[in-house]
């Protein structure tokens, strides 16, 4: 769900990470999972071709269905049926079609969902598939994210930055530095300003960290954090180094030492703090830019709001960690050619615009990053595309068992750690020691 308070990013997970904790499958998941998707075709000719899209907000569907319209107006030969999905329900719904042997044909999905599927076998490979125009186009550090054992697994299309949300009469009463992304705010400084920004009823900003894992690595790529290191021999190890200490200490001084961040909003879902931000209860609010839709929806009649970079790390180093939107076709559709036709279409500059728009994110594309659209001082669309060119593969992007690590050792390390429950001797324990052992079990 890119992009909104039940979606991928504005849930409280960036568009660097899907929002759902994947479940075990029990035999009643399992037969609730294959209902959402009945009687899939395979691509086969009987029944064209079925296109699971996981678009939630009403333009973003509205924009996909538009699209699937023109294409089946044009190619009524290679008819495509569009399939409405749950990003809450993706990984398991998707995981159960595939076993029985019921796969959508295109499928529209996350990048740090699809390693698994691909060394499973489930996903084509997309490399002799991908046009040159495609190719050339996105970036090759978006093409990484979807890149396993140099075999190309899905088409990056769509991407989240983090941002800071900010009450500009706050700001400007407080007479705090306005950053841009040319001169954002060292982590240092931003430290500062919320300490500044901070009164009696006020706090400096809030941490929406119900979801902590990736956006504590995806903001740390900024301070050279890693964390993640493959070896020589192909294995991953966690190393909890230097960089990858900044972003977490300031989080952690911000609510338990200057108390300028509320740690009642820790537990919380970025949608959750919506009501505190138009309330002048947090100045500021670091979310996923797609959250600007729901913020131009929800706040209330002359509230004054703006985008901000986040923080920047040594030298102003604004890399930033995402994992994007993709679309893949399934190993078992019988018309692979056709499927790579349709998302080639779906992804013509212009279209990956509407769609882009219509998820209130940014596109992986360059072409369609240059659209005037994208590049308006309205709702801070600009503020958003300066800053494309420094957003990088999510740090654990194709790290064979990062859902386990991310659920079962680093969520609650983290959630500890910035409640102050834990110190940090204890969280680099838990993150490195118990996750490499975790890490251990998917490399033998």
């Amino acid at each position: 769900m890119p992009g909104g308070a039940a979606g991928k990013g504005a849930s409280g997970e960036p568009a660097g990470g899907p929002v759902r904790r994947r479940r075990l499958l029990t035999a009643a998941g399992a037969t609730a999972a294959a209902a959402l998707l009945p009687g899939c075709s395979r691509g086969d000719g009987r029944g064209g071709l079925r296109f699971l899209s996981l678009a939630w907000q009403q333009e973003s569907v509205a924009a996909n269905k538009r699209l699937v319209a023109q294409w089946n107006a044009a190619h009524p030969k290679a008819r495509v049926s569009y399939v409405q999905g749950s990003w809450a329900s993706a990984h398991d719904q998707l995981l159960t079609s595939f076993e029985g042997g019921e796969a959508p044909d295109i499928i529209h999905d996350a990048s740090d969902d699809l390693a698994d599927f691909a060394y499973g076998g489930y996903l084509a490979d997309l490399t002799g598939l991908v046009s040159d125009r495609l190719r050339q186009d996105i970036p090759g550090h978006s093409w990484q994210t979807t890149t396993f054992n140099r075999r190309v697994y899905g088409v990056p299309f769509l991407q989240e930055p983090r941002m800071i949300m900010a009450n500009r009469r706050l700001l400007t009463t407080a007479g705090v530095r306005l950053p841009t992304a040319d001169e954002p705010w060292s982590w240092e400084e931003f430290r500062s300003v919320a300490q500044r920004l901070t009164r009696k009823d006020t706090y400096g900003v809030a941490w929406p960290l119900k979801e902590p894992v990736s956006a504590t690595l995806n903001l740390s790529l900024s301070t050279g954090g890693q964390l993640f290191h493959r070896g020589d021999d192909g294995k991953v190890t966690i190393r909890y180094a230097k960089g990858d200490q900044i972003v977490p200490r300031v989080i952690r001084d911000q609510a338990v030492t200057d108390k300028s961040a509320s740690r009642s909003t820790l537990g919380m879902g970025g949608a959750d703090t919506l009501p505190g931000f138009f309330g002048d209860r947090y100045a500021m609010v670091p979310l996923g830019f797609s959250y600007r839709q729901q913020i131009t929806q929800q706040a209330p009649k002359g509230f004054d709001w703006m985008v901000l970079p986040a923080p920047a790390g040594p030298g102003g180093d604004q890399r930033q960690g995402v994992s994007p939107q993709t679309l893949s076709i399934a190993e078992d559709c019988h018309r692979k050619e056709d499927a790579m036709a349709f998302i080639n279409f779906l992804l013509r500059p212009a279209n990956m615009v509407r769609l882009a728009r219509g998820d209130w994110v940014l596109p992986t594309g360059t072409t369609a990053l240059a659209d005037p659209a994208l590049r308006t001082t309205r709702h801070g669309w600009a503020t958003g595309t300066a800053l494309a060119d420094q957003l990088r593969p999510a740090p654990a992007q194709s790290v064979r068992g990062y859902p386990e690590w991310k659920d079962k050792i680093a969520t609650p390390a983290l959630q500890e750690f910035y409640s102050g429950a834990i110190g940090e001797g204890e969280l680099e324990h838990r993150l490195v020691s118990d996750g490499n052992r975790v890490l251990a079990r998917y490399q033998r």
